[in-house]
């Protein structure tokens, strides 16, 4: 099988160095990629949104399975130029990616499939917004309807500032304030049965079931993965959002546990035949991410740097480097090419030995003036 990945991120590179694992995967692309995915797979140029582009390319490179990585590129029609052509596609539909492409839809449908979630106000203009805020109140919750980057919402207790993020989106989604941490469900399907990453069988007959019948029921199935957020709030689970991808960083933890062939899994889920696969198979033991962040991220990240101590961070037991905003300069030298620029992933058999490979690696990495969170997991770890 020949498998052409969509993207330029850390959650490309852990879907291509899953994909080549698997036996059935004969060649790998990625596009555009970076500068670690091309010693994995080859990377070749194209605008990753371009729906036409994309579908010409993988039929040039005579693909068997295109997995769209971002979202941007789902909303824009990627996955359907492609069907179109046909070729089997890992991704929605650009109608069914407007679980993520618009909060706005994805609070019509969950209202309408009766999906716990946040109360919320759709707003267009001032008065709504002040409407929606004086309603809620504080804790502040605003979200842009579209997709904004990861840059769209804003939490905050001062009004002022609410209202003014409020006023900066064409259209917001102005919701109340959900109490309680935050966990993510990846969701594989075909369009009609689900595999969860990990079964939790409240959110699947409560939340993934009834929102996949509600998609189908309008004519747009959705399927790909479907990532749930969720907040165990003091009042029972809610969902905060949906997004039509892998996550990322999260990508890159799951995966790296993850022992059930990857090619034959997405291609399962791209052609309607879900159901003949059997349970996920996952490794024992914990995985933990950290990423690298290059300098001035996030408001104004640097790029050029050279990077180094890859060799001796990947020496660390269980640690693999996964390249995010990385690019590969005319001599061949490593250098930063975005915010995010790497994420170090540990597996290990406890959460706690997991963590602590990871962040021993992330000392041997050198990037002028990078930064990274040093409490990733630290509480989760603690409470175990």
């Amino acid at each position: 099988m020949k498998v052409l990945v969509i993207g330029s991120g850390g959650r490309e590179h852990a879907l291509v160095r899953s994909l080549v694992l698997d036996p059935t995967v004969t060649d790998v692309w990625c596009a555009p990629g970076n500068g670690g995915t091309d010693e994995h797979a080859t990377n070749i140029d194209v605008d990753a949104s371009n729906p036409a582009a994309v579908a010409a390319l993988a039929q040039d490179l005579g693909i068997d399975l295109v997995v769209v990585g971002p979202e941007a590129p789902l909303v824009a029609g990627v996955a359907d130029a492609v069907r179109a052509v046909g070729i089997a596609c890992f991704g929605p539909s650009a109608a069914a990616a407007e679980l993520e492409g618009s909060k706005a839809f994805a609070k019509d449908v969950m209202a309408a499939a009766g999906v716990p979630t946040a109360r919320a106000h759709v707003c267009t203009t001032n008065d709504e917004a002040e409407a929606a805020l004086d309603d809620f109140g504080a804790p502040y919750v605003v979200k842009d309807d579209g997709l904004a980057a990861g840059k769209g919402v804003v939490v905050t207790s001062d009004r002022e500032e609410a209202l003014a993020h409020a006023n900066q989106c064409d259209r917001v989604v102005i919701e109340e304030y959900l109490d309680g941490p935050e966990v993510s469900l990846f969701i594989i399907t075909d369009g009609v049965d689900a595999l969860p990453n990990d079964l939790v069988d409240e959110v699947i007959a409560t939340v993934v079931h009834p929102t996949l019948q509600e998609m189908t029921k309008r004519g747009t199935p959705f399927s790909g993965l479907l990532y749930v957020g969720l907040a165990l709030t003091s009042h029972g689970t809610r969902v905060v959002e949906f997004n039509a991808r892998f996550g990322d960083p999260e990508t890159q933890a799951v995966l790296a546990r993850l022992e059930t062939p990857l090619g034959e899994l997405l291609l399962a889920a791209a052609t309607g035949t879900l159901s003949e696969q059997p349970a996920l198979i996952w490794s024992t033991g914990a995985a933990v991410t950290v990423v690298l962040a290059a300098h001035g991220y996030p408001e104004s990240p640097r790029s050029g740097d050279p990077i180094t101590g890859l060799d001796n961070a990947e020496a660390v037991e269980g640690v693999m480097v996964l390249h995010a905003g990385t690019a590969r300069a005319t001599d061949g030298t490593l250098t930063s090419s975005g915010g995010r620029v790497l994420s170090v992933t540990a597996i290990g058999e406890t959460l706690e030995q997991a963590r602590s490979r990871a962040y021993e690696a992330m000392t041997h990495i050198d990037l002028d003036g990078s930064h990274y969170r040093t409490d990733i997991a630290l509480k989760a770890a603690h409470s175990a």
